[in-house]
């Protein structure tokens, strides 16, 4: 089941929540809809299931228009963020609420519910009750339960929202897993960028009702279209300056830019993301910029350090690796210095670029 969503459009009062929203989603394809609060990526889940219904545009499934069908007739399976079991049901019962609604009994109904429960994990808690379940374990009940019906479409909306870090690390790789066994055509909402790049095919970022980026995860977070999605896929460093004769100039760098070459000068922006900055004890030319150790913390598989530019005073965070970190001996007050590896520069009405140092 291919998904095509033309020319979408959703106000709510003077709130304008889609703005001619087109995108597709292919047969078989996990796709994220990321974005932050307000953007419009629940609305549009929403319209695709038939939840809400559109001011103007259509949705197609298989090319056949189902803008005006019910999201019963579109056989959707939706999977919400706080799970909405049923308390008094146990977990086969809530697993095989959707079937018998739809009038199937007796053995369809029990060989349904077990082959969900062995995709998901719970063969052994088919007769516990939500209450007993930990956080993890209900959010793939809901999950059964949206699947139970067979449905064309799977559409989770921040399924793993409820969730401490650990358990939507582990619930992320396990919807991998589960998405490259049974290929259903997906699309889950999120706000959390690490979320939709570790998960998703495709990921369409956001903003204002609006899309900015569709692309596969790479494509997106290495070739940015603009300065939104560079500053909402993650901390960047920002320095503000003009480009003018193949160089850009920002916050004491100076870095190749031969997308433009004029005399005139003209405004730009540098983003430098954490990890492409690297940290020397001596400078290295017009690439540095001389900067002070105000901490550092170690974290993960990395060691963030925070500095401030001693000439501009401009707050920076680095990302080294614990080797590169202890070969520094870095310590509060220490005098660095700092040059990029990698920038990407944007300017007014025109493409980015990024630029290996």
């Amino acid at each position: 089941m291919s998904i095509s969503v033309r020319n979408l459009s959703k106000r709510f009062g003077n709130f304008l929540a889609l703005d001619d929203v087109s995108v597709e989603v292919g047969e078989g394809e996990l796709l994220a809809l990321l974005g932050p609060s307000g953007s419009g990526k629940t609305t549009l889940l929403r319209v695709i299931a038939g939840l809400e219904s559109a001011d103007s545009g259509s949705v197609l499934y298989d090319d056949r228009d189902m803008t005006r069908r019910s999201a019963r007739e579109r056989n959707v399976g939706f999977c919400f963020q706080h799970y909405a079991l049923f308390r008094h049901m146990n977990v086969f019962e809530n697993i095989a609420f959707g079937l018998r609604v739809r009038k199937h009994k007796g053995q369809v109904v029990n060989d349904r519910v077990n082959e969900l429960l062995r995709l998901v994990r719970l063969e052994n808690l088919a007769k516990r009750y939500p209450a007993q379940l930990s956080g993890g374990q209900r959010q793939r009940v809901a999950l059964a339960r949206a699947l139970a019906i067979q449905p064309r479409v799977l559409l989770l909306d921040e399924p793993f929202g409820a969730l401490d870090a650990k358990v939507r690390q582990e619930l992320r790789q396990w919807l991998r897993r589960l998405h490259d066994e049974i290929h259903m055509t997906s699309v889950f909402v999120t706000h959390d960028q690490e979320e939709a790049f570790e998960v998703a095919d495709r990921v369409v970022v956001m903003n204002q009702g609006k899309i900015e980026q569709a692309g596969t995860p790479a494509d997106v977070f290495e070739r940015p279209a603009n300065p939104f999605v560079m500053d909402f896929l993650g901390n960047v460093n920002v320095f503000h300056g003009r480009v003018q004769n193949g160089k850009a100039h920002a916050g004491g760098l100076e870095v190749d830019y031969p997308a433009y070459s004029a005399d005139v000068s003209r405004p730009a922006t540098v983003y430098v993301r954490p990890h492409e900055l690297e940290i020397d004890e001596v400078p290295l030319g017009r690439t540095s910029l001389e900067a002070q150790v105000v901490r550092t913390n170690p974290t993960g598989s990395a060691v963030k350090v925070a500095l401030v530019a001693v000439e501009f005073g401009i707050e920076l965070q680095v990302e080294l690796s614990f080797q590169r970190y202890a070969e520094l001996r870095l310590a509060t007050g220490d005098t660095v210095y700092v040059s990029p590896r990698k920038a990407t520069v944007f300017v007014p009405e025109g493409a980015a670029l990024d630029y290996a140092i």
